[in-house]
């Protein structure tokens, strides 16, 4: 946590994104008496709060209003759309640039981060994806590329997707994440997909 002076009367902490939750900017004003309020700005959620509230109380009230701003996060078709940009310049620099049909998050992935179609060029994303790192969705992304040139996790599979710099990395993220969901041993899968 850092915290920083924005104004003489509001003090701004940067939180790391933590498993279940993506990076925090928690802005403690001493205008605020009461109310609080939390909306997403890019991948971050910001929180306003009274500058008055300390400890385990100022932790509840931040952890609230995170629990509502995570359910009203905006599910736009832009934001796929972004992805799907995303992914196309991750092909063009890791996997010789071959794109996929189309790229998207996805609610119905309960034991997968990512799945891959090879045969129709379709990458899909678990929505709790969204919260993850850009280094680590990166990862992911390059992976599900990888799929398109081989669809198993064989010694050249795995020469295409580790061309990402943070493969290793994400994974080793990935697995900490889902220990941090609660999700016991047998629902975790091994890798990515």
């Amino acid at each position: 946590m850092r915290a920083r002076s924005a104004s003489p009367s509001t003090t701004v902490t940067t939180v790391p994104a933590a498993f279940d939750r993506p990076e925090l900017e928690i802005r403690a004003s001493t205008r605020r008496t009461k109310t609080g309020a939390a909306h997403w700005s890019g991948s971050r959620i910001v929180v306003a709060i009274p500058a008055r509230l300390r400890g385990a109380e100022r932790d509840r009230f931040v952890d609230e209003l995170v629990r509502r701003a995570m359910k009203e996060r905006p599910q736009s078709v832009a934001h796929d759309a972004a992805l799907e940009e995303r992914a196309r310049v991750l092909a063009e620099l890791y996997t010789d640039g071959r794109l996929a049909s189309s790229v998207r998050f996805v609610a119905n992935q309960k034991h997968r981060w990512a799945s891959c179609s090879p045969a129709t060029g379709e990458i899909r994303l678990s929505t709790r994806l969204r919260i993850v790192p850009d280094w680590v969705l990166d990862a992911v992304l390059v992976h599900e590329l990888a799929h398109l040139h081989v669809a198993d996790h064989s010694a050249r599979f795995h020469e295409l997707a580790d061309r990402h710099p943070r493969q290793a990395d994400a994974e080793l993220f990935l697995e900490g994440y889902q220990l941090g969901l609660g999700m016991a041993d047998e629902e975790r899968p091994p890798g990515i997909d």
